[in-house]
């Protein structure tokens, strides 16, 4: 069996045990796997997970299973992970923002007379 999270794909790492007297011998660092059964509210269903940690605790951060898969980019998540955040965002009827859609104020000056008209209409 694989030992790597559905969710983020963080797997095996590999190092040395060093000793007192310095000596080096190879190891493997193993992700503290759990099988955990996460419930999706916009799915209405659980999913069965072997996920790390880690992730649990990202999670839980985020206030659950699709507000995390919301805000991770889909590079950053395993492909069982992206169908599962492609059918929740399907369910929901959002899609993610495009870059091109954010307005960025470059000019210093355009900012701070933008900043001014908000402080003077409260």
């Amino acid at each position: 069996m694989v030992k790597k999270c559905d969710i983020s794909g963080i797997g095996v790492m590999s190092g040395n045990n060093v000793s007192h007297a310095n000596n080096r011998t190879r190891r493997r660092f193993m992700p503290n796997l759990q099988v955990v059964s996460l419930f999706s509210e916009a799915l209405n269903r659980f999913f069965k997970l072997r996920i790390c940690s880690k992730t649990l605790r990202s999670i839980e951060h985020n206030g659950g299973l699709d507000s995390y898969l919301e805000s991770a980019r889909a590079v950053e998540l395993t492909p069982d992970a992206q169908k599962i955040k492609k059918s929740v965002e399907k369910k929901k009827g959002v899609s993610a923002p495009k870059a091109s859609a954010r307005k960025v104020v470059k000019n210093k000056s355009a900012r701070l007379t933008k900043v001014a008209a908000k402080k003077a209409a409260k």
